[in-house]
């Protein structure tokens, strides 16, 4: 019998939530029926960006930031239960996400701020979420989360697929066919050095359609010591964020001479090519790659993608009757049906855990 779930996503380009309502049979996904997203003000997006380096007083941050970002994701659930005419009382569960602050696999830890029991009280149902840590215990990378999901609704019986997810880090899931688990990793930035940019030179929260970047050329020297990068060469599994990727990260590669136009095409050059060669590298049986994120709107990105992978047919998830905006949000809605059937979900093969786990914390409203 099928039942509605609410997913939740705010991903690490810090724009805002995600919420997408879904109909999940058990564990066997249905449909994605509805989408509302909820914007960050732009102070609390700096207050999140300000906990990614230490600092003072940062428990006391930390508390009081979860508390913001549980009361934006009830939002965010209230507006879709308006716009659909439903109550809380049709939903069975959350899947909610949060926002990462730290990811630091190597340490055995990573941070996902909200307020999960806040997040139930406020909304009147069952919320869960702190899906990463059970994979971390296990020895996981506890990244990417949703290569089970993506292999449960994107998989193809007879050929090997690749799912791309550009958000602020890009990363990729190997479906194999006959349903086999998926295999995937953080791929190396997405969305993210570009949007850095573009808040920081031009004011702007990231570089619509790719106009500015359209308009520039690819310095070569600068995208060949970016992929340099050791990150590239390490194996997979692995996982990847701001820790490593970070704006003054790019700013020691800048000059005075470089042309913002140029900086931007090679920005969204480096992120194409480097999704290119993993691809390459640990997909190169897969024909077919579909694509969701925000990425999907950038035409410059895309065109280097299809460019860089002749012989592959590049696609966004529309082709598949997902949105691209949604598939991110989607996943936590099938990942909190699978917490409560107690499917192990966990993509070991992705994460390196021992094994899948059944993942997430359940918070009764």
């Amino acid at each position: 019998m099928s039942q509605r779930y609410i997913g939740l996503m705010s991903g690490t380009s810090m724009d805002g939530i995600d919420a997408v309502l879904a109909d999940i049979d058990g564990t066997r996904w249905q449909a994605a029926r509805a989408h509302f997203f909820v914007p960050y003000p732009d102070p609390l997006r700096q207050q999140l960006l300000a906990l990614q380096d230490s600092g003072g007083d940062e428990l006391h941050r930390a508390a009081l930031l979860a508390q913001t970002v549980a009361r934006l994701y009830a939002q965010a659930v209230n507006g879709l239960l308006t716009q659909e005419g439903l109550a809380a009382a049709d939903i069975t569960a959350l899947g909610a996400h949060g926002q990462t602050v730290r990811h630091a696999p190597e340490h055995g830890y990573t941070v996902q701020l909200i307020d999960l029991p806040l997040l139930a009280e406020l909304t009147g149902i069952d919320c869960i979420g702190d899906f990463r840590s059970r994979d971390l215990a296990g020895g996981g990378q506890g990244a990417p989360l949703v290569p089970a999901f993506h292999q449960a609704v994107f998989g193809h019986p007879q050929h090997e697929r690749v799912l791309l997810n550009i958000g602020g880090i890009a990363n990729i899931s190997i479906l194999p066919p006959d349903g086999r688990p998926a295999g995937g990793f953080d791929t190396g930035p997405g969305n993210m050095l570009a949007d850095a940019y573009m808040q920081h030179y031009r004011q702007q929260p990231y570089d619509r359609d790719g106009a500015l970047a359209a308009g520039g050329r690819i310095i070569e020297p600068l995208l060949a010591a970016w992929l340099a990068h050791p990150y590239f060469q390490r194996p997979a599994p692995k996982s990847t964020g701001r820790e490593l990727f970070s704006f003054s990260w790019l700013q020691g590669y800048l000059k005075a001479e470089y042309r913002p136009a140029d900086i931007m095409r090679t920005l969204n050059a480096f992120t194409a090519r480097s999704i290119a060669e993993a691809v390459r590298r640990h997909a190169p049986a897969a024909r077919e790659m579909f694509v969701c994120g925000g990425g999907t709107c950038n035409p410059v990105v895309m065109a280097e993608l299809r460019q860089q992978l002749a012989g592959v047919q590049v696609a966004t998830t529309d082709d598949l009757h997902l949105a691209p905006q949604w598939v991110e949000a989607a996943a936590f809605a099938w990942l909190a049906a699978c917490r409560i059937h107690r499917r192990a979900a966990g993509p070991h093969r992705a994460t390196g855990a021992a094994r899948p786990y059944v993942l997430g914390a359940w918070h009764c409203a």
